[in-house]
């Protein structure tokens, strides 16, 4: 599977079943459902509370109130005892409510604990196509933003909504029990806010889709943005990156503002609804009561239970907003969680012979997309030898690397390690054995000793063995801390050359039966590249090595040498073979030697540089 540019774009999102949603969504609650039951159980308490309100008022006016036929002493005797029971009802109502938001709360924050942990252990074992395509912007924004949104979901909707549907039915049940007459003009408002909902629904998860989207763009620019503030500044493009930013956040404002005004319609529209019903109901209800046909108390109950029903409506309408974002951040999340790596997971072999080292191509193909990078490429490394691999930039040497590493699956044609197919062959054991140092090298902000070892356990004797090996040692004794020295992030305060080596230590650490060296040695001094050519020497030792370069120095020492142009291969031999067929290679040396001279000839005449 390949993934094209655009491929994670939220705005290319079709129309997505909510039953699909909703099940998987509710799948993360069912693990939870005895606490989730019993936050059920609650709301029954809440609601049955809340709507004897209503009924006990009803009960004050009509006996206690306006009752004549009652003594004035026992008239206030009842008044007092409701008036206890209606602050009983009331803290039992509060008490029920606070247990069910720890519920809630407690429930909600653990899913989405899990659903994090969840997301990000799928994307660390996505392929590198996947991050090259995506903008690791967006992806934080599904890690933080969209998830944050299902946890607002888990707390405030699915037991909620439970509340309101569940206190509507009631009150309308009730309200046919109190006057059948009455609860008919409220029955025929009940379309129009229905209608009122369902257009309100289909423009709201539109808006909060673009919402998340533009957010999302939003997240990848600053990313890109923070991360490239050196270039940015060099170059003084601080007022383009600027102009670009405020164009994102005006059309992200301009989509806030646009949901805004959905919601200033449809708020409104229920308060005019329930304001036609309150109308309607003291016109009617007041003339059943002049015909005396109908109870102060029993209109009083009425009008406090078409409140209690628009209660729910105006509730449910916020809850719908949070809905339809938490909507549209499970799309996101699900595709994700749906994108397959592009290499099929092979399982762990028990009793897997230690791999000897030999790599072998075999008619290999592959293209990024639509543009070929290899062609028909085969070659052959013995273990313990060295194979280096020169060529001009873009002719396909870092893409063997990445093969190699299964980052990207071939087109076609074999890859080979001990005549084993490496699709044959588990990702995390082919990577164990395979050391790798780039010409980037990742930098943990944490000391050195952990940059060195990253979590592998090794003695003390050993770990100092390496650092010899890598040379690193003078490097550490210079630091006021040594191996506990911290190092920030990125690893500012160390120099490429620095970097290299710790790079070195590191793989030296895992002792791999491959290494690859991905132009490890291009970006640093020369007294540096002594050091680094001290350390290859000492990692290669006994090992099968790949060696990839621009500098042809650090190549001399190899057994084998392919030349690659155009992904394919134009010269191999070694050394003094290539030297000899006056070709490519002959080339690219001469072009090194001319460089390094005119190199030294400015530094000998460049003022106070002489001896550096």
């Amino acid at each position: 599977m390949r993934y094209g540019y655009g491929y994670f774009e939220e705005d290319k999102l079709g129309k997505v079943a909510d039953t699909g949603l909703w099940r998987r969504i509710v799948s993360y609650s069912v693990p939870y459902w005895k606490r989730l039951a019993s936050a059920i159980l609650l709301s029954f308490v809440v609601i049955g509370a809340s709507l004897a309100l209503p009924y006990m008022v009803r009960l004050g006016i009509d006996q206690y109130i306006i009752n004549t036929d009652l003594e004035i002493s026992q008239r206030i005797g009842g008044l007092s005892m409701l008036a206890g029971t209606f602050i009983g009802v009331i803290i039992c109502g509060f008490l029920a409510n606070f247990v069910q938001v720890i519920i809630l709360e407690w429930s909600g924050q653990t899913i989405m604990h899990e659903m994090r942990q969840q997301l990000f252990g799928h994307v660390l074992g996505l392929d590198l196509s996947f991050f090259n395509n995506n903008p690791s912007g967006k992806l934080v924004t599904r890690l933080t933003n969209d998830i944050q949104n299902m946890h607002e979901m888990f707390t405030s909707v699915i037991v909620t909504l439970f509340n309101d549907f569940m206190k509507l039915a009631a009150i309308l049940v009730i309200l046919f029990w109190m006057n059948w007459r009455l609860a008919l003009i409220l029955s025929f408002l009940v379309p129009l806010i229905t209608g009122n909902t369902l257009w309100f629904s289909r423009l709201a998860r539109d808006a909060f889709r673009a919402i998340r989207t533009r957010l999302a763009r939003i997240n990848a620019f600053l990313q890109e943005s923070l991360s490239g503030i050196s270039v940015l500044q060099i170059f003084m493009r601080q007022e383009d990156t600027f102009k670009r930013f405020t164009e994102l956040s005006k059309i992200y404002l301009q989509q806030n503002l646009y949901q805004i005004r959905i919601f200033s319609i449809f708020m409104p529209a229920i308060d005019l609804f329930s304001s036609i019903a309150t109308a309607s109901i003291i016109w009617y209800g007041g003339g059943q009561i002049i015909q005396e046909q109908m109870s102060l108390g029993e209109l009083a109950a009425f009008l406090a239970y078409m409140r209690l029903f628009f209660q729910p409506i105006r509730d449910l309408s916020q809850k719908y907003s949070i809905v339809q974002s938490a909507m549209a951040s499970a799309e996101r999340i699900f595709q994700l969680l749906d994108t397959s790596p592009a290499s099929p997971p092979v399982r762990m072999l028990s009793g897997q012979p230690e791999m000897k080292g030999e790599v072998s191509f075999h008619h290999v193909y592959f293209a990024y997309d639509t543009e070929q990078v290899l062609s028909d490429l085969s070659f052959h490394v013995s273990p313990g030898k060295t194979l280096a691999i020169v060529g001009a930039t873009g002719s396909g040497k870092s893409t063997i690397v990445n093969l190699l590493e299964r980052f990207y699956e071939p087109d076609s044609g074999q890859i080979r390690i001990d005549g084993q197919d490496i699709t044959s062959l588990n990702s995390q054991w082919l990577r164990e054995r395979l050391g790798l140092v780039m010409q980037d090298v990742f930098i943990v902000p944490a000391s050195i000793r952990k940059n060195i070892l990253l979590d592998k356990e090794l003695g003390e004797d050993e770990l100092q063995a390496i650092i010899e090996k890598a040379q690193l040692a003078g490097v550490i004794e210079q630091l006021p801390e040594g191996l506990e020295t911290r190092i920030g992030e990125g690893g500012a305060e160390f120099s490429s050359g620095q970097k290299q080596l710790l790079a070195f230590a590191r793989v030296l650490a895992r002792n791999p039966r491959i290494l690859i060296l991905d132009e490890a040695t291009s970006s640093v001094d020369s007294a540096t590249e002594i050091l680094i050519d001290r350390a290859i020497a000492s990692t290669l030792a006994d090992r099968t090595g790949i060696v990839i370069a621009h500098r042809l120095s650090t190549i001399r020492r190899a057994d084998h040498i392919l030349v690659m142009d155009r992904g394919g291969i134009v010269e191999q031999g070694n050394h003094e073979s290539l030297m000899a067929q006056d070709g490519i290679y002959r080339h690219l040396l001469k072009l090194q030697v001319n460089h390094a001279d005119m190199k030294n000839s400015f530094v000998a005449k460049e003022p106070g540089m002489a001896g550096g």
